[in-house]
């Protein structure tokens, strides 16, 4: 009897070791093979940048080799100071700049005053009003381009920055973004505040924009790069150089008369363009991803 115990304890300790090396093999095997997935897409990813990097840095011969180099003969550092100068980098970075940050501050309130009043103000319709709103999110922005186009004709707005800035104020994306985020804050505290007779614009400012602050820097953010890569409506409204923003300005500043393209030269502005939107994802990307996951939940 002890004899027959003793095989099954022994039995029983095998199978425990068999199963735990087997774990060890998956858990060695899942994590390979994971991380080969995560290097993989992220060599996809990058490999982009990596050429746009080693392109600006290549003569132009070097540049249109039947095979390609994947490293610079010559590294040509020059490439980036005549696409400055090409390009009039300065003027461009300066127009991009004052419509991104005005646009962005003027589509912040109206943002945050829309969603205050979707998620904590009580009147009749209010429902339905929010769900026309959000309708309109089903209807591609192509389509509001001739409208836009013709009233902005129609205003005398054409080549200044109000055409730049005024038609795009209003987002109901980030309305709604904002919205969720403002209904997750308890509404007793509205009401403790309106029993203290505290206004609703001295409680909207006090309470719920520091509570609903990752996601109001996610739509700040988010803003910005979205006025800083547009390119379709400036390309249409404002073509003179006063008023040119980044994206159309590169389109054909380093074209000759002989219509010959220095791609190396353009790679380089692209790449300086590049930088400012690189380095904001870098410092704020966790205030991204906070925000968006934030306005998800409920509670």
């Amino acid at each position: 009897m002890a004899l027959k115990k003793n095989r099954e304890v022994i039995m029983h300790e095998r199978d425990i070791e068999k199963t735990s090396k087997l774990q060890i093999v998956n858990t060695v095997f899942g994590t390979f093979f994971r991380y080969l997935f995560l290097f993989i897409v992220a060599f996809v990813v990058l490999f982009p940048f990596y050429w746009m990097i080693i392109s600006s840095l290549k003569s132009l011969p070097e540049y249109k080799l039947s095979v390609p180099t994947f490293w610079p003969k010559t590294v040509m550092w020059s490439n980036y100071a005549e696409a400055f100068t090409a390009a009039n980098l300065g003027i461009l970075f300066k127009n991009t700049m004052i419509v991104g940050v005005v646009s962005t501050i003027l589509s912040l309130v109206i943002t945050i005053l829309t969603a205050f009043v979707f998620a904590r103000l009580e009147f009749r319709g209010k429902n339905i009003l929010f769900a026309g709103l959000l309708a309109t999110m089903m209807i591609p922005g192509e389509l509001f381009t001739i409208t836009n186009y013709e009233t902005v004709f129609n205003l005398g707005w054409m080549n200044t920055y109000a055409v730049l800035i005024v038609p795009f104020l209003v987002s109901v994306f980030y309305v709604y973004l904002l919205r969720q985020n403002f209904m997750q804050i308890p509404n007793e505290l509205y009401l403790a505040a309106k029993v203290d007779g505290t206004s609703d614009l001295k409680y909207l400012w006090k309470v719920m924009i520091p509570l609903a602050l990752p996601t109001i820097i996610s739509i700040t953010i988010l803003k910005m790069m979205g006025a800083w890569n547009s390119y379709m409506w400036p390309r249409l409204v404002a073509n003179d150089e006063a008023h040119r923003l980044i994206t159309n300005g590169l389109r054909n500043a380093f074209t000759n008369a002989s219509g010959e393209t220095n791609f190396p030269v353009q790679m380089a502005a692209v790449a300086l363009v590049s930088i400012p939107l690189f380095l904001v994802f870098i410092f704020f990307r966790k205030y991204i991803m906070k925000g968006v996951s934030r306005s998800g939940i409920k509670g």
